[in-house]
């Protein structure tokens, strides 16, 4: 099976190949109204979001084309290749005063053949620009907390926190350019039992914080360590109905211990459904940050989340949470079949044909839309004239609420093709949206 990468596609089914192929065209296979005009106005509450988050305004990607840094030794200026012997040479000086290994993440830190030790030496040069005692000082407490902590076989440990996996803290697919995501959401701790049963006293804490540690190694199992590949991860943090004041000491220590040990670990930082009161949580964080942490924050505020992720991450690694067609178990079997994203406007309809069914096959496919709060319907139309149209899903006023994505199929009892209309024309707002398909042949 192929998937379009654009919705300036028709769909056709090849009889010879038994694949879905496109052919491209000009126009959009769209039919719309035209857009509404009237301006919208601002709520109190939307305008009040604005001014909050623009008071601290943090660096915000506007499309998908961030890079990371590629760690390449022949890329460094002068002064920080400097750096890095000079790092190299102070760290192997005091090797023998150490009573703890010297490596990380299975890297030993002065091995002369191995580019991932320069990998990870540049990540705490980078973490204290370039300032040789501040990264080694810097270098050696990670050593210390990483024996101590016993980091290194902390992600075979059962810590006993199976009621949060999937939930609060996890893993789940790569981003456009590969770098593993983890998702992050503390809406749950709003419940007080939930609360105190995580963070009611300090050994709680300490455990709490050892499990989102081992979320983390998890992901940094991921990384390449190597010149030009993935060395860093995506972190999604959701922050919708995060209880701000209960989990500002569990905040403090999940910050502080991942900026003191885990240098330059994240690529990009997502926030998504930042309620007003964002810039007050900020404030209380922001201090314990550093200006390159900051500059990789991205701001989605509610409402934008679906349009947001799009940017960075395919809808099918997307949780379906969050206005992808990701189910929780689904890499299980593999890559994830790709998707097609396309984009309804405000005040548009958008046909999407799928032609060239054979009679007896079956059609199966899964649609999403960002936040929904549109109309959708389903319709099979027949080739042979005198044929009547079937309408497979009647026109189904789907809700913001509606988070699951669409999974549906038909069988055909005649050739013909399917038309899956997604109409917009009551909303002024643009909406985000995909779809993938596949069709399975006759049993003759």
């Amino acid at each position: 099976m192929e998937t379009a990468s654009s919705p300036n596609f028709s769909f056709h089914h090849d009889n010879n190949t038994q694949l879905l192929l496109l052919q491209e065209h000009q126009h959009q296979p769209i039919e719309s109204s035209s857009p509404l005009q009237k301006p919208v106005k601002k709520s109190f509450v939307k305008s009040l979001m604005d001014s909050k988050l623009s008071s601290f305004a943090p660096t915000t990607p506007t499309h998908s084309s961030f890079r990371e840094d590629t760690y390449l030794v022949s890329n460094l200026k002068s002064s920080e290749l400097k750096a890095l012997n000079e790092l190299k040479q102070k760290l192997s000086a005091s090797a023998n005063t150490y009573d703890h290994s010297l490596s990380m993440w299975g890297v030993h830190l002065l091995s002369s053949n191995d580019e991932r030790a320069d990998v990870i030496l540049l990540k705490f040069l980078r973490a204290r620009d370039y300032r040789v005692m501040d990264s080694l000082t810097m270098l050696e407490k990670c050593l210390v907390w990483r024996k101590e902590f016993s980091a290194d076989t902390v992600v075979d440990e059962s810590l006993g926190f199976k009621e949060l996996e999937g939930l609060v803290a996890y893993m789940h697919g790569y981003d456009k350019q590969g770098h593993p995501v983890c998702y992050n959401a503390y809406g749950v701790f709003k419940d007080k039992e939930m609360y105190e049963r995580i963070f009611g006293d300090e050994e709680k804490l300490q455990k709490f914080l050892r499990w989102r540690v081992q979320v983390l190694e998890r992901g940094i199992k991921l990384l390449h360590f190597k010149p030009g590949g993935i060395n860093s991860i995506i972190q999604v943090t959701d922050l919708k109905d995060m209880p701000k004041r209960e989990l500002r000491v569990a905040s403090k220590h999940i910050l502080s211990l991942f900026q003191d040990n885990y240098p330059e670990m994240v690529a990009l930082k997502v926030f998504i459904n930042v309620p007003w009161y964002f810039s007050m949580m900020y404030s209380v964080f922001s201090p314990f940050l550093t200006q390159r942490t900051k500059s990789k924050f991205v701001i989605a505020r509610e409402g934008n989340v679906a349009e947001t992720l799009y940017k960075y991450i395919k809808p099918e690694n997307i949780p379906i949470q969050y206005g992808g067609l990701s189910r929780p178990g689904d890499f299980q079997n593999g890559s994830p079949v790709p998707a097609t994203e396309f984009t309804v406007k405000g005040g548009e309809k958008v046909n999407l044909e799928i032609e060239g069914i054979e009679g007896g096959a079956t059609i199966t496919w899964d649609i999403v839309v960002g936040g929904w709060d549109l109309d959708y319907s389903v319709e099979f139309i027949p080739l042979a004239q005198g044929s009547y149209t079937v309408a497979v899903q009647k026109v189904k006023r789907m809700n913001e609420s509606d988070q699951e994505p669409i999974h549906n199929s038909y069988t055909a009892k005649e050739a013909g093709k399917m038309v899956l209309s997604v109409d917009n024309t009551g909303s002024r707002k643009k909406k985000v949206a995909a779809y993938r398909y596949f069709v399975r042949k006759p049993m003759f």
